[in-house]
This record gives structure tokens, sequence and C-alpha cells, in this order.
């Protein structure tokens, strides 16, 4: 005879189990609503990453509870600390990156106190938070559905009360959404940022009273966009980096921003930023960055220029290409030709999850992955396993330096059959052989004998064949080195912090040395080695 289980009791209070469970709960439902909350992003750009960019954001909050309970019994102050963090520093496009500000504000006042009462306080300060952290708020987004759930929940009350009331404010606002946003009422469909934020206070509805909200009766539903509405015409590329910097120079970050395109929003605080913004030029953005602190995990998305803009906005691209580079320069770049873009930083290569975040954003049924460095080969592979789990076709081209890689994605044709693709990148990249200088840090043994601290490293193919005190004559040792078993094109990739005249240098030396060569040379800008080499 089957025993019945207990009823759930409804919570008085969120404590730190509560809020582990609501989180774990928003995670598991912007899983399920994911692709529909894709399908209706219109606005600010129709992307159709809007849902995904949700999903990441509460992953990575997910992510940063579970590791504190992993350490220790956190309360409720540590839990929510937690929760905030991880989602300032997993925060994905515009939606996902207000997301992060709604629980860092709630997250203040919540710490106080888990009761109904500090519930309403906690989300009118997100509410506001939010706001503030936008350059150009409108009605109508996440913002309008924010504050409408707020303002539902008014000087409080029970917990459970108040968090119903906030999902029905919620859900009463996402309905009048299209009413509020032209481009929303042309496509036929509500917010989608909003959308997703009243899926994740249905989690936090369902973690207080066991049950999950019942569907909305006057809610329109998750339509797709009518095929003959226009997407707004705007900015090339979407830049997103965590920023380490001061209050006050995040300040005239931001001016310079707003100057410099649209959907601009700065969160964070305590030294610690997330920068997102839409811009034509991705590099002025990133310097702007490098300007006011330091920027890291840097983000360059290149918003598709597809004249049928209702396949932008409804459907994925048939085909992407996913390269991880060195330097800010590189990446603006690589973005340009169209690739999804993956900063890596001296001795922070990404991580697998940064690979695999790349290769959702790049929105494809079909993508090619240049990890472009021989370490970051095994966290790429998984990468592509878990993405090809999820329905998304990726080759894995093997490249093992930049230049490689520049060479893959110069060759690259979306128009050609995937496999013939693959083969011509592959073909590309393995026809160029790579060379690197660096500069020791300290004493160490090589291939090529033992260098001292400041000496410069030629590296050919991953190993120090020469070891010197100049960097221009190192670099044309290198480059001699290499042209002696044959070359049609060399590409050099030269950072900003490499000595002057370096390239100009180098392409005269192949002139006088190699008439039948050419020359093309690349600005890598900061966080890249001194000189990249590649000869075909």
């Amino acid at each position: 005879m089957s025993r019945a289980l207990p009823p759930f009791e409804e919570l008085v209070e969120l404590d730190a189990e509560a809020v582990r469970s609501w989180c774990a709960r928003a995670l598991d439902a912007l899983g399920r609503e994911r692709e529909e909350i894709d399908a209706i992003n219109v606005y600010p750009v129709a992307d159709g990453d809007t849902g995904t960019n949700l999903y990441l954001t509460a992953e990575a909050a997910h992510q940063a509870v579970e590791a504190v309970f992993a350490a220790s019994a956190p309360d409720t102050a540590e839990t929510v600390r937690a929760m905030a963090h991880g989602a300032l520093l997993g925060a994905r496009g515009n939606s996902g990156t207000i997301l992060s500000q709604l629980l860092r504000g709630m997250a203040g006042v919540l710490a106080q106190g888990g009761d109904g009462d500090h519930l309403a306080r906690a989300l009118a300060e997100a509410a506001s938070a939010a706001r503030k952290a936008v350059a150009h708020p409108v009605e109508g987004t996440i913002l309008t559905v924010a504050s409408a759930a707020a303002g539902a929940c008014g000087a409080g009350g029970g917990l459970v009360d108040v968090a119903r009331k906030a999902h029905e404010g919620a859900r009463s606002a996402l309905s009048a959404t299209p009413g509020q946003l032209d481009v929303l009422e042309r496509a036929g469909v509500v917010d989608a940022g909003g959308r997703g934020l009243v899926t994740v206070l249905g989690a936090l509805l369902e973690t207080v009273t066991g049950q999950a909200p019942a569907p909305s009766a006057t809610a329109p539903p998750a339509l797709l966009p009518r095929e003959d509405c226009p997407a707004e015409d705007g900015p090339a590329y979407e830049v997103i980096y965590l920023l380490e910097a001061e209050d006050a120079a995040v300040e005239l970050l931001t001016s310079r921003l707003d100057a410099l395109g649209g959907s601009l929003v700065v969160v964070g605080g305590d030294g610690l930023w997330n920068v997102h913004v839409h811009v034509d030029d991705a590099g002025a953005a990133v310097e702007a960055g490098v300007e006011a602190g330091r920027p890291h995990r840097i983000r360059i998305t290149h918003f598709a220029a597809d004249a049928d803009s209702s396949a932008r906005r409804a459907e994925r691209a048939q085909r992407a290409v996913v390269a991880v580079v060195p330097g800010e320069g590189l990446a603006g770049l690589c973005a340009e030709a169209g690739a999804t873009t993956v900063r890596t930083r001296p001795g922070e290569p990404p991580a697998g999850d940064e690979l695999l975040d790349a290769i959702r954003r790049a929105h494809a049924r079909e993508v090619v992955l240049l990890p472009n460095d021989t370490d970051l080969r095994q966290a790429a592979a998984a990468a592509a396993e878990r993405a090809r789990a999820e329905g998304i076709r990726v080759a894995l081209i093997p490249t093992r330096a930049a230049v490689q890689g520049i060479a893959a994605l110069a060759v690259h044709e979306p128009g050609r059959r995937f496999d013939e693709d693959v083969v011509a990148m592959t073909a590309a990249a393995g026809a160029t052989r790579y060379a690197e200088l660096a500069v020791a840090e300290r004493q160490s043994f090589t291939s090529a004998g033992v260098c001292q601290a400041g000496d410069v490293l030629g590296l050919i193919e991953g190993d120090v064949a020469v070891i010197g005190k100049d960097l221009h004559q190192t670099a044309r040792t290198v480059l001699d080195r290499m042209l002696s078993a044959g070359g049609e094109l060399v590409t050099l990739v030269v950072a900003d912090d490499a000595p002057p005249g370096l390239a100009p240098d180098l392409e005269a030396h192949v002139r006088r040395g190699y008439l039948a060569v050419d020359t093309t040379t690349y600005h890598a800008g900061t966080g890249a080695p001194p000189l990249l080499i590649g000869v075909e």
C-alpha cells in the first residue's frame, strides 16, 4: 500500500536552501523555454538569442551558488551574494546583463532578511538598480516588467503573497508590452527579456508554494515573428566584457560608450563591472575599456548583415565560425569576417564552457570551431561534443596558432557544402607554418639552449628555435629559417607593445630577400604575444 507524501509547507522566509532551489528551478524553466524566448526576440536586435543569454546567465548564477554549498554551509547572505556575483561574471547579452543587475539589487536586501517585506523591498531595489544601469531605458522591455513586479507588491506582506503578486504583476505587464513598443506590435510578440523575467519569477513562486504557476489566460502566447515584419537597423557588433575599474573611470567609460553606440548596459560595482554595448566600431569599445581599467573575458559578436531579416529573427543561420584569438585587434578582424570570437588572455586560456557559450552565441546549425592553440584541443573537443548533443553540427579544425585560424577563415565559404568547406579550411590551416616571438620571464632550459630572463625567444611550430637579445634581429632569423623551406605568403600579427617599426622592418626584409613572397600585416592590439608569424 503506497503512502501519501506529506503536503508541501509554504515558505515564510527565503533561507539559503530556498535561494538555492530558486536558482535551480529558474535554470530548469529557462532551459525549457529557451527556444521559445529566442524565437520571439526582436528587440533591441533580432538575433534570436535572448532565451539562450538568459539561460547562460542563470546557469552562471546557479553554478556559483552550488560552489559555495560545496565548500561550506552558507547562510542566506552568502548564498544571495554568490547568486548575484555568479550572474555578474556570466551575464550574456542585453537581457542577461540586466537580469544580473536585478539579482544584484535583490541580493543587497535579501542578505538582510528573507521574509515577504524584504522580498518586496528587494524587488523594488532590483527594478531601480536595473533602470540606472541602462543608459536609455525603454518601456515595453524587461525593465517595464521588473517595475510592474515591484509595484504589484506594495508595502509587502507574507512571502507567498508577495511572490504571487510579483509574478502576476510581471505577467500582466508582459502582456501589455506589444502596445508599448512598435517593433513588438509589428511582430505580434511580447518582449523576450520580459518573458524571461516572468519565467524567473514563476520559478520563485514555485519555490515558495511548491506549485508551478498556472498558464496565464490573458498573456499572449509565444508567437513566432511574422515573416513580413522587418528588423530594426542597428550597429554591427555586440561587445561584452568584464571590467576591473574604479567608479569614476566607469562614469567616463559610460559616457564614451554611449556616444559610440546603443543598448548600453553597465552593471556591477565594488571594482568589478559587466559592460554590454552595441557598436559599429568594436575596437573602439574595447579600447575605451582599456583606458578605464582592465577588461577581460571580452566577447565580440557580429550581427549578421543578412538582407532577409526575418531569417535572422526566427531561424538559425546555416553556418558560422567560432575562433579563439589573442588580442582585441584580432578579435575585431575575425568578427568583421563574420566569426564569433573568444578572447584568450595571457595565462588565462578560455574554459570549455566559454567555448560552448560561443558556439551557442553563433546561433547556427553548423559551426566550424578554430581553437588556434594546441593546449585548447581537449577543451575544444569537449565543447564540440556538448554542442553536438544540443543538435548543432560542429567541426573542430585542430588549428594550433592564430595565424592558422586566419588562413582557415580566409577560405571559408558558407555557400559550400559543409564537408567541402571544412576540408578547404583544414587544408589552408595545415599549409600554414607558424611561429611566435616571446620574451623569457626567467632562466630556462630550452630546445635551443639555456635562455636568461629578458631574452627574446623565437618559437617555430611550438618549439624554441632561436634565442636572441633583440626582437627585430630574432624575428628576421626566425623568418629566414621558415622561408628556407619555401613559401608564398608571410602573415605578420604585431601586438601594440611590440617595438616601433617592427612590421615595416620585417616587410622590407622579406622584399629584399624573397622577391616572390607577399607579406600581409595585422595588428593584434593588446593582450597578444609581441609577434606571430605565418608562412603559407
